[in-house]
């Protein structure tokens, strides 16, 4: 299940850009995971590995690699979105291959599954996420005040049902999974697809916004960008999907991810072009290997660019300025799996994984990386 969760995640984070797939992925994992009884974090820490990987195939699925694409200088060289994928395809490939061995190595002595039974670790986060709801609203107002007392009034109770079944369930081990053939049974009768004309609507419009992103490197014709072509892709969808309630569908946009690349980008921006080649210098010349690893791998490819330009044009030095701009891309992507703040992408993970009840640290994250290495 974790290395079919793993290359699924990889090849849509290709064109799906990493945050998103892992978005989408987060609650999948965790329902699975608890159908199974096995501990969510490990899980999603690789899959969120594997997601970076894929996402350094194209130059939509990372948001560096979108910063590489729509240089303007970068452009007139001949790097766009078929050229970039082309070079980097082969490359991602061999090293999902060879990742797949490190994942077997990364699980080798850790027991997934959880301890206690199925029933009382769910009934546990489900007390954690009634108190962290409970915990979220400041009362400001008789009504909310009330919510939040029935609130923690329901966290009494359950806890109280926790106490009994803790003292009255023996867990036999040999036991710890035998009704996983039927928990799957269950979930694939209450969680079946419900829309399948939505679902050939998504997948079709994702198709032809695929193919656009192609057409954009061949056809001299058209004048879009990659992130309008992205737009306009979602604005049909929305026309196709014939949504009645708009201000449903903006509730459920992740404002937050969105403000945290905005803020990045303006972080970026507001810092002087000398001072960001300096910066960058430093960056190559001390912590050229671990940089993506302990900076977010957005501002580290937006402070590169300029230098690898600078590089390639400086005579004395004299390096051709693709392969280092495709170096750059693989390194800045895979070096997001080194820390939890590596990449967007584990960030975003860590905290869908938070909002269900199974939230992992910096240090949680590290360790198992640490470990294989």
């Amino acid at each position: 299940m974790i290395i079919i969760l793993c290359l699924t995640a990889a090849i849509l984070s290709a064109f799906l850009d990493n945050v998103t797939t892992m978005l989408l992925f987060t609650p999948v994992t965790i329902r699975l995971c608890e159908v199974l009884n096995l501990d969510p974090r490990h899980v999603l820490i690789a899959e969120v590995i594997f997601t970076n990987i894929g996402g350094a195939a194209t130059a939509v699925g990372d948001p560096p690699k979108v910063i590489i694409v729509s240089n303007q200088d970068l452009q007139k060289k001949g790097i766009d979105f078929a050229a970039f994928t082309g070079h980097m395809f082969l490359g991602v490939t061999l090293v999902l291959v060879t990742s797949f061995p490190f994942l077997r190595l990364l699980y080798w002595n850790k027991k997934l599954y959880n301890k206690e039974p199925g029933e009382i670790v769910e009934l546990k986060h489900e007390i954690h996420v009634w108190r962290l709801t409970a915990q979220r609203i400041n009362p400001a107002s008789r009504e909310e005040t009330a919510v939040k007392c029935l609130l923690m009034h329901k966290v009494l109770t359950l806890e109280s049902l926790l106490r009994k079944k803790l003292q009255t369930f023996q867990r036999q081990i040999s036991q710890e999974d035998k009704n996983w053939e039927t928990n799957i049974q269950e979930l694939q009768k209450k969680h079946r697809i419900t829309d399948t004309i939505l679902l050939v609507k998504c997948i079709s419009v994702l198709g032809v916004v695929i193919l656009m992103f192609f057409l954009n490197s061949f056809v001299p014709g058209i004048y879009l960008d990659l992130g309008w072509i992205a737009m306009f892709g979602a604005l049909w969808l929305l026309v196709l999907a014939d949504i009645q309630d708009f201000e449903i569908i903006l509730h459920r946009v992740e404002w937050a991810t969105l403000l945290f690349f905005a803020a990045l980008f303006v972080l970026m921006e507001a810092v002087p072009e000398d001072q960001r080649l300096a910066v960058a210098v430093i960056l190559v010349v001390w912590v050229s290997a671990l940089a993506s690893s302990l900076i977010d791998n957005i501002p580290f490819t937006a402070t590169m660019i300029p230098v690898l330009i600078n590089l390639s044009q400086d005579a004395d030095v004299n390096l051709p300025l693709n392969p280092l701009i495709y170096a750059l891309a693989m390194g800045a992507c895979l070096g997001g799996n080194g820390t939890l703040i590596g990449a967007s992408a584990n960030v975003v993970c860590a905290g869908i994984a938070e909002q269900h009840g199974y939230g992992f640290s910096f240090m949680e994250f590290f360790r198992p990386l640490s470990e294989v290495v």
